[in-house]
């Protein structure tokens, strides 16, 4: 059974960081392209920061460039997101996505994690 689990998200004042972490069990880790979508309140999700199987090619979306960075530990089945320069805004759910297949540089029809909240205050 595959299970896709984020940590690391929290309340942090606006120009702070936050470390996201994401774990994937029950597949072939580095088979699998692997992204951080968000999605606050009354809005759709959005992908924020993809990456490859081998980590070489990443997206980030405009809105994030410079201050978020995606990586991955294919030894350690782990996904990152630094989160650095936080903006009132970068407030949503994060989730963390795993799939075979990607779509406009992020993983799409794949698995799923529950994800967890990012609260950036002013």
């Amino acid at each position: 059974q595959v299970q896709v689990v984020e940590s690391g998200g929290g309340l942090v004042q606006a120009g702070g960081s936050l470390r996201l972490s994401c774990t994937a069990s029950g597949l072939i880790f580095d088979d699998y392209a692997m992204g951080w979508f968000r999605q606050a309140p009354g809005k759709e999700r959005e992908g924020v920061s993809c990456i490859n199987w081998s980590g070489h090619i990443t997206y980030h979306a405009d809105s994030v460039k410079g201050r978020l960075t995606i990586s991955r530990d294919n030894a350690k089945s782990t996904l990152y997101l630094q989160m650095d320069s936080l903006k009132p805004e970068d407030t949503a759910m994060y989730y963390c996505a795993a799939s075979l297949a990607m779509v406009d540089g992020c993983p799409r029809d794949g698995y799923w994690g529950q994800g967890t909240q990012v609260t950036v205050s002013s």
